[in-house]
């Protein structure tokens, strides 16, 4: 059956009556399926067509696959997948759902919500917050944790081979030319080859893995108030079992795209604290550039078959491409440690400094508040007893923000190392790390008034830090001088104060 065929399974799901309703039927199209909406209901069709990364060309084919992705998205998405509707043709040439007739399509139900509660709805309405980004990294990182492995190859070998689908991609596709597309694969498969034993090394650990697949905006919505994934890649098991990071890197790749780099480096750094997938961070510009890629080539796809649409997605696609080019230009390796006494806001400086670091999604920030809940086994907003402050305990969390800051640095990503830094043993162990990596070190070190500092740690309210009044005075108390790194006044925006550090490291 040609999707020309379908045109009665179509026709079916349009009609109000095959419902039981008056009102009319909305659809959604997307480039591999149409998605009917229907009152309470909706109902998700897939194309009949064979691309080189799906198959949909038979009703065995589409109803096996509707069946794969309610088993597939059942526990991402409770409540949200019904089951699958089989459409069949009856003897007297009537197509009905689920009779016993001839097997003409099938369609996956799901319950209808609202589609403001789409994550890429509300990107575009500015209702996306940093606490909502925050859950979603860790309901990312929880899905992966769950997610079967699978060995199946190396690691570089999985990636080479999306690679070889994203040059399928691109050869059915008339909008670019094999002059910008030749240079762009090259710079792909040397980068893969850069860190082909990095890749290697994370697939033998057991981080390749049965993934979503398409984790972008649009695939996460709110459900009774939490985010959850759902419209997983059913149809292609090669293409959903890949490095949890490059899994991540989609929906990273799509808050950049939107210009949301903050949320961009909120997510990866949530999630990589949930994770502790360190040794991974340096892959994120290159995952998230051969995300690009994909989105590139499939919207060109959607290009050249939407008609009347077809310079709107043409020019869609054409911008994914040059975010793909750009997210693997070279960028600089450097270390940026933030120091200061409680409530100097270091914490806040160095969130809004991040993202405008090193290669996209921006620096790893390695916070001292953060390292010290996960030592302890307990979520960053908890508070922990002073036993866990004493010198021997803090030793250790810096002795740890050392050694991942030496792993990213090594492997050349960039850092923001976010902690007191008031004992000079503690910023000795920072700044070797950065000569060990070779990498530029700039120490900052955020100046108040007692009084401000005193305020502020009096409201503070949630958050990683445990800090009170009585830690801030015995900070106050034992301070004799202040460290020889570059002071800044923290009266200022903490995004001024970013601007600051930027223009003294000519960024």
């Amino acid at each position: 059956m040609t999707e020309k065929e379908q045109d009665a399974t179509i026709a079916l799901l349009m009609d109000p009556a095959s419902y039981g309703l008056v009102g009319p039927v909305e659809v959604i199209e997307t480039h591999i399926s149409r998605i009917f909406l229907a009152d309470e209901r909706a109902l998700k069709m897939k194309r009949a067509v064979r691309l080189p990364y799906v198959d949909f060309s038979t009703p065995a084919l589409r109803l096996a696959a509707c069946r794969k992705e309610v088993e597939l998205n059942a526990s991402t998405a409770p409540g949200l997948y019904l089951g699958v509707r089989r459409i069949t043709r009856e003897p007297d040439d009537r197509l009905v759902f689920d009779g016993t007739g001839e097997l003409v399509d099938a369609v996956v139900e799901m319950v209808r919500f609202d589609q403001e509660r789409l994550f890429d709805r509300m990107a575009a309405a500015g209702t996306l917050t940093p606490q909502l980004m925050t859950r979603t990294a860790r309901m990312i990182a929880h899905f992966h944790r769950g997610a079967p492995v699978v060995h199946a190859g190396s690691g570089a070998e999985n990636i080479a081979s999306v690679l070889d689908v994203n040059d399928a991609g691109f050869a059915t596709s008339r909008l670019f030319d094999k002059t910008e597309l030749q240079p762009f694969s090259a710079a792909c498969h040397l980068f893969l080859e850069r860190y082909a034993d990095v890749l290697d090394r994370r697939e033998a650990a057991g981080k390749v893995r049965r993934c979503h697949g398409d984790l972008h905006l649009r695939n996460i919505c709110l459900l009774d108030g939490e985010p959850r994934l759902f419209d997983c890649i059913e149809f292609n098991d090669r293409i959903a079992t890949i490095d949890t990071l490059y899994d991540l890197a989609f929906l990273l790749m799509d808050l950049w795209h939107r210009r949301l780099p903050d949320f961009a480096n909120l997510v990866a750094n949530r999630y990589l604290d949930e994770a502790d997938d360190e040794d991974g961070f340096v892959l994120l510009p290159f995952f998230m550039a051969v995300r690009a890629a994909v989105r590139a080539h499939v919207t060109a796809t959607q290009a050249q078959e939407s008609g009347d649409s077809t310079e709107e997605l043409a020019t869609q696609a054409r911008s994914y491409f040059c975010l793909a080019c750009s997210l693997l230009e070279p960028r600089a390796a450097r270390l940026v440690a933030i120091g200061g006494l409680s409530g100097s806001g270091k914490t806040t400086v160095a969130e809004a400094l991040a993202a405008h670091l090193g290669a996209p999604p921006g620096a790893r920030i390695i916070e001292s508040d953060r390292i010290r809940k996960a030592m302890h086994g307990v979520p960053a907003e908890t508070r922990l007893p002073e036993k866990a402050y004493r010198p021997e305990v803090s030793a250790k969390v810096y002795g740890e923000m050392a050694r991942r800051t030496s792993l990213i640095l090594k492997e050349g990503g960039t850092v923001v190392a976010d902690a007191v830094f008031d004992h000079k043993p503690d910023r000795d162990l920072i700044e070797k790390a950065a000569r060990d990596a070779a990498s530029p070190f700039l120490g900052v070190w955020l100046h108040a008034d007692p009084l401000l500092l005193w305020q502020r740690v009096a409201a503070r309210q949630g958050g990683p830090s445990d800090a009170t009044v009585d830690v801030l005075s015995r900070q106050l108390q034992r301070r004799a001088e202040e460290p020889g790194w570059h002071r800044i006044d923290v009266e200022a925006a903490p995004t001024e104060i970013s601007s600051s550090i930027l223009a003294l490291i000519g960024e």
